[in-house]
């Protein structure tokens, strides 16, 4: 499962970045043509912000797998083995909840806005309130495995912090390995 999961981030960051690219694309090319030429593309601004959207969402599916979410061990960091383990389930089961009341909320905005559609690419808001549903299962699967590994024993006292302090720590700790 660890494996597929990867490949599908692996599929996910490739999706990410078409999207950043299309979002450049039509951002500078609707800044050359109203500067340049006083016209502009009409779907530029809302596509690039549903992008936007999708992109931040589908990234933090991302972050959740490789653990990449900042975070503090101030606490849990003085804990003994049995400590972190109990603090890392309690974590889990947190962020589970939150992924559902997330799931809930956005299911619930995109069944009121079915009907109602963008005002330019005349496209059903569901689809922006989507976002968020797919990041809610997407993270829910994968909290779901690590929990799931944690209360079978499958977890290494090693891997029992979840988070980074730093944005800059991995590439501190590379930079060390040289």
């Amino acid at each position: 499962m660890d494996k597929l999961i990867n490949q599908f981030c692996k599929l996910l960051d490739g999706v990410i970045a078409a999207m950043l690219a299309l979002m450049v694309v039509l951002v500078f090319g609707n800044v050359v043509l109203r500067y340049g030429f006083n016209s502009g593309i009409n779907l530029s601004e809302e596509l690039s912000r549903w992008l936007f959207v999708w992109m931040t969402f589908l990234g933090a599916v991302v972050a959740v797998n490789e653990r990449g979410h900042l975070g503090t061990d101030m606490l849990v960091g003085r804990l003994g083995p049995t400590g972190k383990r109990v603090c890392l389930g309690v974590g889990y089961v947190l962020m589970l909840f939150v992924c559902w009341l997330l799931f809930k909320g956005s299911w619930d905005q995109m069944k009121v806005n079915l009907d109602s559609t963008s005002a330019v690419m005349q496209v059903s808001m569901a689809w922006f309130y989507g976002a968020g549903a797919a990041f809610a299962v997407l993270a829910g699967v994968m909290l779901l495995r690590d929990l799931l590994k944690l209360l079978t024993g499958r977890v290494k006292d090693s891997e029992l912090m979840m988070i980074q302090e730093s944005e800059d720590k991995p590439h501190a700790d590379a930079d060390a390995a040289h």
